[in-house]
């Protein structure tokens, strides 16, 4: 059953509109969506490696302008919608430090949050809240999604083939790793944000 949903999805990762697909992934999972777009993004590079790095521009670009959504989101309508999609997605409890770390550090919160799986959404959300210059944001906003995507871009690009051939052979266990990272990413929230540390941290209180 997995194997046939791996080559269905490659098979429509070749497809013509895949790209759309692609920075539609990418915006949505930048403001509200759960699931982040890696797995399309690594599916279409294997599906022609040779436009990779198109690929990971395709989804920098759109996720970017989908922070900017959340962003607005945060700004504007947190009381009425932002809230609401903080707590659906369990990240409401990481609200007050996120916040509290982005009026002290802005840049290197955005960059470091957005290279992890920690979700991305929670810090554009935060970020409009707490009213991050918006020159600022977008800029941080570009670095920390290229890297996380031209990795992908670049690996593929690369190493295409030995890289199809490694997942043909451990799909299952590609498979899980991935469903473990994207669970990670949202354990990852209260834990590393949910630390007390006495002096160290001036946030900390945030959580209190």
């Amino acid at each position: 059953m997995l194997r046939r949903l791996y080559d269905w999805t490659l098979a429509k990762a070749a497809h013509r509109h895949a790209t759309a697909w692609l920075a539609l992934f990418a915006f949505v999972e930048a403001s509200f969506f759960p699931i982040p777009p890696h797995p399309l993004l690594g599916l279409m590079c294997l599906a022609n490696p040779r436009r990779a790095l198109r690929y990971a521009v395709v989804a920098t670009l759109a996720s970017v302008a989908g922070g900017l959504l959340g962003y607005a989101i945060g700004h504007f309508l947190y009381a009425s919608v932002g809230a609401k999609l903080l707590d659906w997605l369990h990240l409401a409890h990481s609200f007050p430090y996120a916040a509290c770390q982005l009026r002290a550090n802005a840049f290197l919160l955005i960059v470091g949050k957005g290279v992890t799986p920690i979700p991305f959404k929670l810090v554009t959300i935060t970020a409009g809240f707490v009213g991050v210059p918006l020159g600022l944001f977008v800029g941080a906003s570009l670095l920390s999604r290229a890297i996380s995507f031209m990795i992908v871009g670049v690996l593929f690009r690369l190493f295409g083939a030995p890289i199809k051939a490694f997942i043909d052979r451990y799909l299952l266990w590609v498979t899980g790793g991935f469903v473990v990272l994207v669970i990670a990413g949202f354990v990852l929230v209260p834990v590393l944000t949910g630390h007390r540390s006495t002096g160290a941290d001036a946030c900390a209180a945030a959580l209190k």
